[in-house]
């Protein structure tokens, strides 16, 4: 079997560190079977192209001349699209059709999406950026939960460490076991973990709390964010009742629930203020506010300036 071509695209302002866990342990895999993997970074015309963190790496190809690649990975940045254009999109339709399979890391799948070469999903992307996507193409289907999707003709990650998981799968599909387990050590990566474990801490370790109660009423809040629940109601769907939920909320984080929810609400509105190109009063509205001065007060409570100001920050 030939072994796997990588082009790796790289877009401006791309994630470096988005692109060291993709190509490092295809890197450590040739250290101990030489010549199992072979890759080069391209950009659009070129030219070196400068990550978001400042240094800029030397592409070299152009997208658009002739590869032997079997896979090409999009690797954009906090702004995807900030740079796309549809002679991109011809580009990449084009790689499609000589039958190369796809690869996106992170916001990668918005240009992959706006190319309309994401039709067979599903994709994961960094669990900040998924209302952000959904909301721009609600037809592809998102697994948000997971840390990434392998599939023949298509392969996404949620980010950075979700990258280096998904390439020591790869390595282990391609070449077994024992070689994924040599590039994991060397990565003290210290074990594999799995497409399906969670993005995100789970909600006890992000709030360092532990009483059951609290857990799973902040897990509630957050599948409930265009739809807030009332206090009764949270109460009601944990069995207790109203007041021993405050009480539980004040002694494990200080705080009342209705505090944490309204902060929840606000967070995933500043994402899609700062992602998506929805209008201010559509956000607030998604986000559980029932006119445009309730969210533009509370808004300004919380971040101390206009959510339009936000928005072009």
């Amino acid at each position: 079997m030939a072994s796997p071509v990588y082009d790796f695209l790289l877009l401006p302002e791309f994630s470096f560190i988005g692109f060291a866990a993709l190509v490092e342990p295809l890197r450590m895999a040739n250290r101990f079977k030489p010549g199992a993997y072979h890759w080069r970074m391209v950009s659009l015309d070129g030219q070196p192209v400068q990550a978001s963190n400042g240094i800029a790496l030397h592409p070299q190809a152009r997208l658009d001349e002739p590869s032997d690649a079997t896979v090409l990975f999009a690797i954009a940045s906090f702004n995807p699209l900030k740079t796309y254009t549809p002679e991109l999109g011809r580009q990449l339709q084009q790689r499609l059709r000589q039958g190369q399979a796809l690869g996106a890391i992170d916001t990668g799948c918005f240009v992959l999406a706006e190319a309309r070469l994401l039709a067979g999903g599903p994709v994961t992307l960094h669990w900040e950026a998924v209302a952000a996507f959904q909301e721009r193409y609600p037809q592809i289907a998102v697994q948000e939960d997971l840390r990434y999707t392998l599939a023949p003709r298509l392969m996404s990650s949620a980010g950075a460490m979700a990258s280096v998981d998904m390439m020591l799968e790869v390595i282990r599909r391609d070449h077994g076991n024992a070689l994924a387990l040599q590039v994991s050590e060397q990565l003290v990566s210290g074990w594999v973990r799995e497409r399906s474990d969670h993005q995100r801490l789970q909600v006890s370790a992000r709030y360092q709390v532990h009483n059951a109660k609290v857990v799973q009423a902040i897990g509630r809040m957050e599948q409930h964010l265009e739809s807030p629940l009332s206090g009764q109601e949270l109460a009601a769907a944990l069995g207790i009742t109203r007041r021993q939920l405050e009480r539980l909320f004040q002694e494990h984080l200080g705080q009342s629930p209705l505090q944490l929810y309204l902060k929840l609400r606000l967070e995933r509105a500043r994402h899609l203020l700062r992602q998506t190109s929805m209008g201010v009063i559509e956000i607030g509205l998604a986000c559980g506010f029932a006119t445009a001065s309730a969210f533009s007060r509370a808004y300004r409570r919380q971040y101390a300036l206009a959510p339009s100001a936000d928005r072009h920050e």
